[in-house]
């Protein structure tokens, strides 16, 4: 389990990119964007897929499995992008950052699972820091005018949290699956752009490096690792993680010259890292063993 958990931890790490890689991609529109992102995650998947040995005998995969991938994917990126077309970018997103805090309230629906009180402690403080963050110190105000866009933000976070919980319940579904959900987000993402989108390519040679990049990491690969993650490692673990990606975004965008260094970035750093220590104490703080106490004096 511990070794999973790390591997989704590299997802969280890699959609921190996800913000510098976007900015560096120039005027490409969302839905053509993910069209490249996930037809390049594709083509990475099949030429795993070839180089891997075959299973001795092949996973049936339910229907509902086929329908959670795919309804994850590109359900997620399209209600969140419609999100911000239709409400202000900082309460949509601040609203679609609900999903982590789903994801660990939810995990008490999973078999195996616990919910303790560090966990809903620490996924809030990791909360706290992320509306710092992606408030700007709390510069937000909800507008009625906008209530559309904000609902469609909720619906992006209870689709990104239900993936991630329902993953768990087909864990006998190998990840390498991934790939063909990638496929068909990629087609559903080209027909969105042909109808929603007028078409901007990229123009340099950066721009393009940004989309393969994109594909490589925050929208294509990050997919993989987290589906094998979350099946396999501590999902409220990497629920109460998944706030780290805001931040981490905002100190990779600082380091990249895109924003200043402010006192809400350190607080916000203060209690995202706080609330993972705090969610993390299962870990953190592990029983000693038998083995290890100490002998009882004759």
């Amino acid at each position: 389990m511990v070794r999973a958990t790390l591997i989704g931890f590299t997802a969280i790490l890699m959609w921190s990119l996800l913000a510098v890689l976007s900015a560096l991609s120039g005027a490409v529109p969302p839905f053509l964007l993910c069209t490249f992102s996930f037809a390049i995650a594709t083509v990475i998947g099949v030429a795993v897929g070839a180089a891997s040995p075959k299973p001795a005998t092949p996973v049936k995969v339910p229907p509902l499995a086929w329908a959670v991938g795919i309804v994850g994917l590109f359900g997620y990126h399209f209600f969140y992008f419609t999100a911000v077309r239709n409400a202000p970018v900082v309460e949509a997103n601040l609203i679609n950052y609900l999903w982590p805090l789903l994801i660990v309230l939810g995990s008490t629906l999973m078999p195996g699972e616990r919910l303790k009180w560090h966990h809903v402690a620490g996924a809030l403080l990791g909360l706290a820091g992320t509306v710092l963050i992606v408030t700007n110190g709390g510069r937000f105000a909800f507008e009625p005018a906008y209530l559309p866009g904000y609902l469609i933000a909720v619906l992006a976070a209870v689709t990104w949290a239900a993936y991630s919980l329902l993953s768990r319940r087909f864990a006998q579904v190998p990840t390498r699956m991934v790939t063909w959900y990638c496929a068909a987000a990629a087609l559903l993402s080209l027909i969105c752009h042909l109808v929603l989108e007028e078409t901007l390519m990229p123009q340099d040679a950066v721009q393009w490096l940004a989309v393969i990049g994109m594909g490589l990491m925050p929208v294509g690969g990050a997919f993989f690792v987290w589906d094998y993650g979350v099946k396999r490692g501590n999902i409220q673990l990497l629920g109460v993680a998944s706030y780290a990606a805001p931040l981490l975004s905002t100190l990779i965008l600082i380091v990249a010259g895109f924003a200043p260094l402010t006192p809400v970035i350190v607080i916000a750093c203060i209690l995202v890292t706080g609330g993972a220590m705090l969610a993390s104490m299962d870990v953190l703080i592990r029983p000693r063993k038998k083995a290890d106490m100490p002998m009882p004096s004759p």
